[in-house]
């Protein structure tokens, strides 16, 4: 540690599943770092004896409940000289892990960030799902409400990149569901569980013949769903758009929220299609 040089904070990916997946320079960081903020410590010492390092720097806990308290205190030991590292239980921090506001104070304090690149659960399950990999979007974790989660589906049924989610075991048979109901039984996806793990599974189908496996049994572990893009961009005339508008509106939604959501998913001028609603429900 050296006071009058800015440390630097890091970012490190650690293995999905196989431990034989960390990189040499992970393994190097871990022995080497001043303080390392894990999002589990018990984790992070497990993984390091299994890769057989010794971990000589403060670990501290650095998790999703106390993310922000934390942050000031690892950019102040980078500020001092110390080199930081940041990890999650698997895969690369700040991706549906905590790290970003970390990364978003240090950018803002003007200190020096990087990281360490390695395995990802997104990328794995894309490269596995056998759909187009040219263009993406990772969507997270779904709502875990019905209605939210059926809204946040329906927005998505017109993009033309292929689609990543993650999904808790206990949650999938219904998110499938409303992926099928919200972009069509017949579109392309795949469900990834266990990647790099010995039991590894990768389901491709239709959303339909996923919805019916998934409706089976119980599926077990870490999941990953992708689903194909929508490939033939279809015309909606404003009369359509109306009618589902004012649909929502019949089923409880606010006349303002309802245009929103269905202006942004077509690509249309919100002001145009809150106007045409207004006018249909005054005749």
């Amino acid at each position: 540690m050296d006071p009058q040089t800015p440390g630097r904070l890091i970012l490190a990916a650690t293995p999905i599943g196989n431990a034989e997946d960390a990189s040499p320079r992970l393994r190097r960081l871990l022995a080497e770092a001043d303080v390392i903020a894990a999002e589990d410590t018990r984790r992070l010492r497990a993984l390091a004896g299994r890769l057989g390092v010794e971990v000589r720097g403060r670990v501290l806990s650095h998790h999703e409940h106390n993310e922000q308290a934390t942050v000031g205190e690892l950019l102040a030991a980078v500020a001092a000289g110390s080199t930081v590292l940041v990890v999650s239980d698997a895969g690369m921090p700040a991706v549906s892990d905590p790290g970003f506001r970390a990364v978003a104070a240090a950018v803002q304090a003007g200190l020096p960030v990087t990281a360490a690149p390695g395995p990802s659960a997104v990328l794995t399950a894309l490269a596995l799902s056998g759909l187009p990999t040219d263009r993406f979007c990772f969507d997270g974790f779904a709502p875990r409400r019905p209605g939210e989660r059926a809204r946040a589906f329906g927005l998505l049924a017109r993009e033309p990149r292929t689609m990543v989610f993650f999904e808790a075991p206990h949650r999938l048979a219904a998110m499938l569901a409303d992926l099928s109901a919200a972009l069509g039984a017949d579109r392309p996806a795949a469900v990834a569980r266990e990647l790099t793990k010995t039991y590894e599974e990768v389901r491709r189908g239709t959303l339909g013949e996923l919805v019916a496996w998934a409706g089976d049994g119980e599926v077990r572990g870490e999941i990953a769903v992708v689903v194909g893009g929508a490939s033939d961009p279809v015309e909606v005339s404003e009369a359509e758009l109306v009618a589902e508008v004012l649909a929502r509106v019949d089923a409880g939604e606010r006349l303002k929220e309802a245009v929103a959501d269905v202006a942004l998913a077509a690509g249309v001028p919100k002001r145009e299609l809150y106007a045409a609603a207004l006018a249909a429900r005054g005749r």
